[in-house]
């Protein structure tokens, strides 16, 4: 079970907003892709591999994202650990066609952006820190 459902006290409605949690983490999550047009899709994932809130036009099978992604954070922190680097800041893949970009984004999640190959790797990590402070006020 997603961390986000097992949190106690957060009300489900914003006062006077009319909006609830999982509203409020895709908007932001839909704010991230248009400041930062190279990111493709976005999701916020439990540590333990369930999508808690993804962006509209994800065309991925989202248990199987939710899972690599969670593995992915997982094992660059056990390689940073290993090899002394400390905490993991974050974790990306790049192939032919763009990134993979983790970021842990506390509180038990995970931040994951899919950007194209031309995107600016400096731009999206400030976009997407930026992104984290936004959905840790949520979470």
């Amino acid at each position: 079970m997603s961390r986000l459902l097992e949190m106690p006290a957060v009300p489900q409605k914003r006062q006077g907003s009319g909006m609830n949690r999982l509203d409020e983490l895709n908007r932001i999550l839909r704010k991230l892709q248009i400041d930062s047009p190279g990111i493709e899709t976005s999701a916020l994932i439990s540590e333990d591999g369930l999508m808690i809130a993804r962006a509209d036009n994800m065309n991925m099978e989202e248990t199987r994202v939710a899972g690599m992604a969670a593995t992915l954070l997982n094992l660059g922190t056990r390689a940073s650990m290993e090899l002394s680097r400390g905490a993991v800041q974050e974790v990306i893949v790049r192939g032919e066609n763009g990134y993979a970009v983790v970021l842990s984004a506390g509180r038990g999640t995970l931040l994951l952006a899919v950007t194209n190959e031309a995107s600016k790797l400096g731009l999206i990590f400030f976009d997407m820190r930026e992104a984290i402070r936004a959905l840790q006020k949520v979470l």
